[in-house]
């Protein structure tokens, strides 16, 4: 299918915190949907952060995204409201991201876009990867909140009893898809009540 006949796009950017395996792992599901046009925005410390814990390089990645855009591109595309996309999702997130984020900052292409996803009332999902948390990190989630944003850390879950790190990388990345609304199988064991009999 050709980009012009895509139905929806989604913004992925990958940012200098560690946990690059998310923008990756989101990036892998959205090739699987045709219908999405992935739009991937890498800042050079999560594309050092990917090397150090995937030993991916930037090409590698790049190549997972059907538009690639550079974080300096004050100019692209998705830094237009203009630009119809259904919102964007930052995986991970690092804490100056997010207070860049808050403070409507703009200062690149990764808070330029979320600004404009924010301003047009799209969805944002920011995976903030941090802990523990000061004051100020907790006040920029207040804030993200409360323009419409969703805060995302990925908190493991453990009553699907994960079998390895890739469970629970799964999990987390299936709902954070769930949020835009992007299909996917087998990533996650939906919660289906107690299981019985109750242990002791």
């Amino acid at each position: 299918m050709t980009a012009a006949a895509r139905s929806k796009r989604l913004v992925v950017a990958i940012t200098g915190a560690s946990g690059a395996i998310y923008g990756v792992r989101i990036l892998e599901q959205l090739r699987r949907h045709p219908d999405w046009e992935s739009h991937l925005v890498l800042s050079a410390s999560g594309a050092l952060t990917a090397a150090q814990e995937l030993a991916l390089k930037r090409a590698d990645i790049e190549a997972l995204a059907d538009v690639v855009h550079n974080v300096k591109d004050i100019g692209a595309s998705v830094a237009s409201g203009s630009f119809a996309t259904e919102g964007m999702v930052v995986a991970p997130c690092s804490m100056k991201t997010l207070a860049a984020v808050a403070l409507g900052m703009a200062d690149n292409l990764v808070s330029r876009a979320a600004d404009v996803a924010l301003k047009e009332r799209r969805r944002v999902v920011l995976v903030a990867r941090e802990t523990p948390l000061n004051l100020a990190h907790l006040r920029n989630m207040t804030s993200v909140t409360e323009m419409g944003g969703i805060v995302f850390p990925p908190v493991p879950a453990f009553y699907n009893q994960p079998a390895s790190l890739d469970d629970v990388v799964n999990h987390t990345v299936g709902r954070v898809l769930d949020l835009f609304g992007i299909p996917h199988e087998n990533l996650l064991e939906r919660w289906d009540g107690l299981r019985k009999p109750f242990g002791p």
